[in-house]
Parts: structure tokens; sequence; C-alpha cells
């Protein structure tokens, strides 16, 4: 097994009985019929599941409705993407030859979708039990740091709003630096607000720098209230 595919199964904490799982679910549909599209849709099932789960036995007051947006916010597109960033699974993805040159290795939509597929290939693998714990393991710092009572806006919106709240000029997010090759780049981005010091956020892409900056300044604006 290459050295790559290792490191990539010590980042998930799992160890594949059946390598053919492990590669079909690494394989996009773009490489042909053989593909992961099967295992994504068991893995959106399962994922869904154990998620709503945790939060029903975590907040045992809070209502269907917060339930609901919690688990939305958990398993969307954009969230299953950064798991799969986090773990480096791009750089082992099987891509046909349009989605390779089109950088779809750092396509949200084909990580997330991914991350679903090795999710389904694990309880193929494993079972549920073993799934679950991946899944919650995975899912560990997400499920730890969500509230049922904070609101659920990106954090450019929640800085907008507050700031328009406070009658005062919306902020400007200024590109400070990009380090990095092409399919692994981490970028830095400045939100400046009048009056106010610049506040840095570095993330994989220019957005998510944004929405970590953003969410600086919003961290340091609500603890001067």
């Amino acid at each position: 097994m290459p050295e790559s595919i290792n490191r990539l199964l010590t980042k998930l904490g799992y160890q594949f009985q059946d390598q053919q799982l492990l590669s079909l679910a690494l394989s996009h549909r773009s490489v042909g019929g053989n593909n992961n599209e099967r295992l994504e849709f068991l893995g959106d099932s399962i994922v869904n599941f154990v998620i709503a789960e945790a939060l029903f036995e975590r907040f045992p007051d809070a209502k269907e409705g917060d339930l609901s947006q919690m688990r939305a916010q958990l398993v969307k597109g954009k969230t299953l993407a950064e798991i799969a960033r986090e773990f480096s699974i791009g750089e082992h993805l099987r891509l046909g030859q349009g989605e390779l040159k089109s950088g779809g290795f750092r396509r949200e939509s084909i990580l997330a979708d991914v991350v679903e597929a090795l999710i389904g290939a694990i309880y193929k693998d494993a079972g549920m039990v073993v799934c679950r714990e991946r899944v919650l393991a995975w899912y560990h710092s997400r499920l730890e740091g969500i509230s049922a009572k904070q609101s659920h806006k990106d954090s450019k919106t929640s800085l907008q709003e507050l700031l328009q709240a406070q009658k005062k000029r919306l902020p400007i997010y200024e590109l400070i630096n990009t380090r990095g090759d092409d399919h692994q780049q981490q970028f830095e981005v400045q939100c400046n607000i009048d009056g106010l010091q610049g506040f840095l956020g570095e993330g994989s892409s220019r957005r998510n720098a944004e929405q970590a900056a953003a969410a600086n300044a919003l961290a340091f604006l609500q603890e001067k209230k």
C-alpha cells in the first residue's frame, strides 16, 4: 500500500479490511461506472442519522426546530468539505481527466461527496458500531462547539449585521498573503473595520479566510459589549 494512503488512513483513524472499498470511495463518477456514488448515497443517510442521534442526546431540552437547524449546519456540504480538507482527502481522489484539469480535487461538492462515500465504505467494511464511532470522532470538535441557542449565520453576515446595528461602515476584506502549492494553498486575509486594528484570518480558500477574519473581529466586538 502506498505510504500516502497509509497517512490518509492514519488521519481517518481506520484501516480497511477490504481495500477495494477504500479505492471505490475515492473514485469520482468522472472515472467511469465503477465510482463512489452508491457509497455516497449510503454515507449521506448514515451521517444524518449519527449526527441527529448525537444532537438528540446532547441537547435533551432542545426543540425539534433547533435540532434540525444544528444538524443542517453539521451535515451540509461546506462542513463535509472542511473535514475532507482537514484529512487532505483531495490528494487521494481518483478523477477523470476533465475533473483533474479543472481542479476537481478542490471542489467543495466533490470533497463533501467523498467524505460521505468513505462513511458508507466504513459501514460496509466494519458495520454500524465502528462507523458511528468514526463519524463522532471526525465531528468531535464541531459537536463540542455547537449550541442550540447560537445563531447559525456565517461570521461575515453576523459581523455585517452587528456593524449595521451600530451604524458603522461595513468591513473591508484585504488579501494579505497566499502561500503553498496550487492544490494546497493557504490564504491570509485581513478584515479592516473603521477605528480598529485589522483582524487576520487564514483558510484554504479566500472565502474561508474571510470568514475566519470576520469571526475574529466578531469575537473582539462581542467581548467589548
